[in-house]
């Protein structure tokens, strides 16, 4: 009888550039990860902005136009997106995020770019070791992560980095928990 073959443990992948988006409807953070070694490097972060006094589909139209400028500058590989949670007391904010999560799935998929959603809870213990961290807890968090000399703002900035430092280290797990969307 043949001995059992060990065999190695798995390998860390590498997640290439990774798009993280905070989605909203009057702003939509990003920011763009590029890998170095263990920690990733921040290329960009910034806010894309809807003109609220436009009808809803000319600033779904601004959001889908300001991504493209991301994907044609920067060509990620993956998008990190943060997944629509709604509470009883607000649910027109989630519709309100779901027609900027739809353009922004549209942009991914025009470019050819595998989408990956996670949970804010998921982002929040990845970061902070606890899934009820607060804004500022995950900015800090973030700041530290990419040494960073200040912290990122607005909020929506440093969120779409927290998503998308989720994904770059969940994405060197042999098993990585996310959802693809």
């Amino acid at each position: 009888m043949n001995a059992p073959v060990a065999l190695p443990p798995p390998q860390p992948t590498n997640p290439g550039v990774v798009l993280g988006i905070d989605p909203g409807l009057n702003r939509t953070g990003y920011a763009v990860l590029a890998p170095r070694g263990r920690t990733p490097i921040l290329r960009e972060a910034g806010v894309i902005r809807s003109t609220p006094k436009l009808a809803l589909s000319e600033r779904v139209r601004e959001i889908g136009e300001g991504l493209q400028e991301v994907f044609e500058q920067y060509r990620p590989e993956t998008v990190a997106l943060e997944q629509v949670f709604s509470t009883g007391q607000f649910p027109q904010s989630a519709l309100l995020m779901a027609h900027a999560r739809g353009v922004i799935l549209f942009i991914a998929a025009r470019n050819l770019c595998p989408v990956i959603g996670y949970a804010p809870r998921q982002v929040k213990r990845l970061l902070t070791g606890s899934g009820k961290a607060d804004k500022r807890q995950i900015q800090l968090a973030v700041q530290s992560e990419l040494r960073l000399a200040q912290i990122l703002e607005p909020n929506d900035v440093a969120d779409a980095a927290a998503i998308a430092l989720c994904h770059y280290h969940s994405a060197r797990l042999p098993a990585n928990p996310a959802e693809r969307l």
